[in-house]
């Protein structure tokens, strides 16, 4: 007889810091390939490196930005600071500070012609000159940290707060499509090729109080509304269809495994209420990840969600796994168990994970003996391959969505699906 889901809960919920070498070892039997799919995959995974690389030129602005400034050096986490912190800074003298901090942390002339992009090196003289404050002088192409000084001096002159401030929001247009919905479905038609689908993400902090987790659920009520009537196409199936992503810390202001009783109370029929409003849209609703300490709680919500008995024969309620959990695969399992028992395929959104950081520093402040993550990149590739294998293998009860930047990655689950 097979393992049951009660069964499952509880191995998900004991498996949470397991021990690493312990599940590396299964997982790798599990997505093990012959020397021929390896050397396959291999060559594969070079010609779209290759091919990305000979497109370069085509690549946009930002592309170009990042690649000279990137997370290897003090320039770029400067910028990627400022970029994330400065437009949620309230008042002017914080926000003078911030950028007097990061912008005299970084030696701006390092870069200096060192990009093939125009866009960049004109970008490089920007920081460093911040506008026409001070005319360009003699001396700031031979001395660029007198310079520096310079400029720092000057920083609290509200034109370079409006400055940085404008550079940030062009930033920020290369990650996010709108500040509402409505310039979101507006932008996503206009700026890509015809026929491209979106799951619509609204940014935002974790409830703090039932007054924001009210505005939250509305706003993604409203948001459904919009995408429904907004300029996509009608699509062919639920898959192919526009779809939006929740995040549940925004619709409780306790959602954790400590509340369970109070947020399976009040938080799960929100969520059902919405899946439901999405079916009627005829869109599909993905429940996004959180930390690795929130994942059994999600689960549960989920799963009324899910069982709920409005939702029968919508196939759009998914949900996104993260495969740098140790303890992903048994979350998969778990879902394909669903998927089976109630006869509806489960859009899965497979990812890496994106607080890495957090996790290992949460861990670290609650004297764990482990941790909930892998503390190697290649363990949660390995995690990954090991995971789309066991979804791929459970043929339709789940429906696949990969998403990754690593071209092996991208090769190998090509090859586990034929």
């Amino acid at each position: 007889m097979g393992t049951t889901l009660d069964e499952l809960r509880t191995t998900i919920r004991e498996t949470s810091c397991a021990d690493e070498a312990v599940v590396i070892n299964g997982l790798l039997a599990a997505s093990e390939l012959t020397a021929e799919r390896r050397e396959a995959v291999r060559r594969r995974s070079i010609i779209l490196v290759e091919s990305c690389r000979a497109k370069s030129h085509k690549a946009g602005t930002l592309d170009a930005f990042l690649q000279e400034f990137g997370l290897s050096n003090n320039e770029g986490i400067a910028l990627m600071c400022l970029a994330e912190a400065l437009l949620r800074v309230p008042d002017e003298e914080t926000a003078n500070r911030l950028i007097a901090e990061k912008i005299q942390s970084g030696d701006w002339g390092a870069h200096k012609g060192q990009s093939a992009s125009g866009f960049v090196n004109a970008s490089v003289w920007g920081l460093m000159l911040t506008g026409s404050i001070v005319r360009l002088e003699e001396e700031v192409m031979t001395d660029t940290s007198s310079w520096m000084r310079r400029l720092v001096s000057t920083l609290g002159e509200p034109v370079v707060r409006q400055a940085v401030l404008q550079a940030m929001r062009i930033m920020g247009g290369q990650y996010v499509l709108g500040r509402t919905i409505e310039e979101g479905l507006l932008k996503g038609t206009s700026a890509n090729r015809p026929g491209t689908k979106f799951s619509f993400d609204m940014l935002g902090e974790s409830a703090l109080t039932t007054a924001d987790a009210k505005s939250y659920l509305d706003a993604y009520h409203d948001a459904i509304d919009q995408i429904s009537a907004g300029p996509q196409p009608q699509a062919e199936d639920i898959f192919s269809a526009v779809g939006i992503s929740v995040k549940l810390s925004a619709l409780h202001p306790r959602f954790s495994f400590a509340h369970e009783n109070r947020v399976m109370a009040e938080l799960a029929p929100h969520v059902a209420e919405l899946a439901l409003h999405a079916k009627e849209a005829g869109i599909g609703l993905t429940i996004d990840s959180e930390e690795a300490d929130r994942l059994e709680i999600t689960m549960q919500v989920f799963d009324h969600a899910y069982r709920d008995a409005g939702m029968a024969g919508y196939e759009g309620l998914g949900i996104a796994v993260q495969t740098y959990q140790r303890r992903a695969s048994d979350v998969v399992r778990y879902l394909i168990d669903v998927s089976n028992e109630l006869g509806r395929r489960i859009p899965v959104r497979l990812v890496k994970g994106a607080y890495w950081d957090t996790e290992i520093k949460h861990a670290q402040e609650l004297g764990l003996a482990s941790y909930p993550v892998f503390t190697r990149k290649c363990h949660s590739d390995v995690s990954y391959l090991a995971c789309a294998r066991q979804a791929l293998d459970a043929g339709d009860a789940l429906y696949l969505q990969f998403a990754t930047h690593n071209a092996h990655t991208l090769a190998s689950v090509m090859h586990y699906a034929g």
